[in-house]
């Protein structure tokens, strides 16, 4: 279900890249696209923490650590982590003291997500802080009230939903005013040999991965397929300002190849 937005001014669609032939199988346009993602996150959620280490040289940690330090979670304050997989962001988010839930769609995802969070707590290591709420549910149609969370972020998620405004404004809703909304993301850098050299890597590289941990290239080629379909930082810039949220900001992470995309509630 596509939530409706509260804000009206928001219903103006950002513009997006001319559609072009999709050729990776777990990329599937429109209704079907939720179905084929959850094949995708079931396949690969066993060693998905291994690849995003291999692919991104370990420096998806940096990046998500700087989303963490961006929604500056306050004790007492409470967040949301939308697609949170494996949980690591919602991990990150409650050594802050704060109450975080953490939703996701695809079971395997969240089960590996409970396991690290209970091995964590038999070790001690979250003694010193809350422990994550995890539950199942899908980013387009959040099941909670509106205005109940301090923070709601992202991570690689919002270029996965069948229509990333949709998903956004419910980011918007759930969101209480003056609250932060964080999107974690691959970007596309604004300098076009850089860009290219960068989709090549997503092209040719990282393919691989999915051949050598999976037998299938398709599982990792996924991912230049889908951000060739995504707006990327400027697009959720954009669509952020739409929905008359301030204080919005683009992080770019090695000349935009990732980004998070920051805005707060008015």
């Amino acid at each position: 279900m596509h939530s409706a937005c509260l804000n009206p001014r928001c219903a103006r669609r950002v513009s997006v890249l001319p559609s072009r032939r999709v050729t990776n199988r777990f990329y599937q346009p429109g209704e079907q696209r939720s179905a084929r993602v959850n094949d995708l996150f079931a396949a690969i959620a066993p060693r998905y923490d291994l690849i995003n280490d291999l692919q991104s040289f370990g420096l998806h940690r940096q990046w998500k650590r700087r989303l963490v330090h961006l929604a500056k979670l306050q004790q007492g304050e409470l967040a949301l982590d939308l697609c949170c997989g494996t949980g690591d962001v919602a991990l990150a988010l409650a050594k802050q003291r704060a109450s975080v839930v953490g939703l996701d769609f695809s079971a395997p995802m969240l089960e590996i997500a409970r396991q690290r969070s209970k091995k964590r707590e038999e070790r001690g290591l979250q003694s010193a802080y809350r422990t994550p709420v995890f539950t199942r549910g899908d980013a387009m149609d959040i099941p909670f009230p509106d205005d109940s969370f301090d923070v709601v972020t992202i991570s690689y998620g919002l270029r996965n939903l069948s229509d990333f405004e949709p998903g956004l404004r419910e980011m918007w809703r759930v969101t209480r005013p003056a609250g932060r909304m964080l999107v974690l993301d691959f970007g596309k850098p604004d300098i076009a040999l850089w860009r290219s050299l960068y989709f090549a890597y997503l092209k040719l590289f990282v393919p691989l991965f999915g051949k050598v941990f999976y037998g299938d290239a398709s599982a990792y080629a996924y991912i230049l397929e889908s951000l060739t379909h995504y707006p990327a930082q400027r697009g959720v810039a954009a669509a952020m300002r739409e929905m008359k949220c301030t204080n919005v900001r683009v992080h770019n992470f090695l000349g935009g190849i990732m980004s998070v995309n920051y805005g707060e509630k008015a």
